[in-house]
This record gives structure tokens, C-alpha cells and sequence, in this order.
């Protein structure tokens, strides 16, 4: 059985083979998005590990920068590394392009195994007990040598996801969910 789209059969038969090639571009335009590469260092505070590198390239994902930089962000309690969601390295370099800096962005907390969020949550009302941590959609972070309040500002013009601020603690969160702040 197959559907067919009575609409586009007529559009078709109403206008010639000439016709139609002649609504298709004969030149094909690369997007913004498949030129240059992005960049990106990280420093855990809890580990003390460094990573870098070029996590994409020539219009994809670098598959070893990313291994690494999801080492780098495993729940450093119970030692569960997990694949973070690509966006989220693409919030963070947009942040340092809006904020005009490369420095070396610090990782409070990256990925939570459930377990490792269950013991913040009970100690915190900050920590929720859904939290996109435990999805790999979500870090918190701060950028040395820039203000807290700065790197927030940035992350909610981006409008890319949740944004939670706590200056108590020195850091911002980052998330690639809905759009929303705290």
C-alpha cells in the first residue's frame, strides 16, 4: 500500500519537467554552520584533569575530543563517566564568543549519576531530583578572570537553554532544555 499526495500529483502534471527544474537551485550554498572549528578547554576542580581540544571541525563532531572532554565531566564521586549532549559544548563555546574570551572554563559538575544527584538533592532544595545532569544536558561552570555576572548575562542573551545562577557557590549552570532561568 502506498499513500500518495493527490495535491502534489497535480502540481506536478500542471507543470512541465522544464518547469520544475527550474524551481531547484543550481547552486547548492553551504551554511555558516559547516565552516571553521570549534575550540574548547576545560579544567575540572574536583579532579584537577585539563582537556582541550578541537571538538568540531569541517561541519561535524570531533569523536575523540568529545571521549574526552565526557571523561573530563564524569560524576567524579562514583567515577560513572556518561556521552554529554553535544549542545551542550555548543552553549559553552557561544558563551565564550558572546563573552569574547577563550580562557579556560572551569567544571564544577558536569554529568550526575542518579545516585550522586539523589545525595545533592537531599542536602540541597538547589539540586533538582530530575536534574538534566543526570542526561548528560547540563554543567555548571564558571570562567576564571570573568564575572559571574557577565558569563550569566551572556548565557541568558544566548536564550539556548536553562540558565541558574548561584554566586554563593561561584558558579552558573548551564543546560541545553527549554529556555528558562533561575
Amino acid at each position: 500500500m502506498s499513500l500518495s499526495c493527490p495535491i502534489r500529483r497535480q502540481l506536478l502534471k500542471g507543470i512541465g519537467g522544464a518547469a520544475l527544474v527550474s524551481l531547484v537551485p543550481t547552486q547548492a550554498f553551504a551554511s555558516r554552520s559547516t565552516q571553521g572549528s570549534r575550540f574548547l578547554s576545560f579544567y575540572n576542580i574536583h579532579t584537577g584533569e585539563h582537556q582541550q581540544g578541537t571538538y568540531w571541525e569541517k561541519g561535524g563532531y570531533v569523536g575523540d575530543t568529545l571521549a574526552s572532554f565526557n571523561n573530563l565531566m564524569r560524576d567524579h564521586r562514583q567515577n560513572i563517566e556518561a556521552p554529554m549532549d553535544k549542545r551542550v559544548f555548543d552553549i559553552i563555546y557561544q558563551l565564550q564568543q558572546k563573552l569574547g574570551t577563550d580562557k579556560q572554563v572551569n567544571v564544577i559538575s558536569g554529568y550526575r549519576s542518579p545516585k550522586t544527584n539523589a545525595m545533592l538533592s537531599a542536602r540541597s532544595s538547589g539540586v533538582a531530583k530530575k536534574s538534566y545532569h543526570m542526561k548528560g544536558m547540563a554543567v555548571d561552570l564558571c570562567i576564571p578572570g570573568v564575572s559571574l555576572k557577565d558569563v550569566r548575562q551572556a548565557a541568558l542573551q544566548l536564550n539556548l537553554g536553562g540558565v541558574g545562577y548561584y554566586p554563593k557557590s561561584g558558579f552558573i549552570h548551564v543546560d541545553c532544555g527549554p529556555v528558562r532561568r533561575w
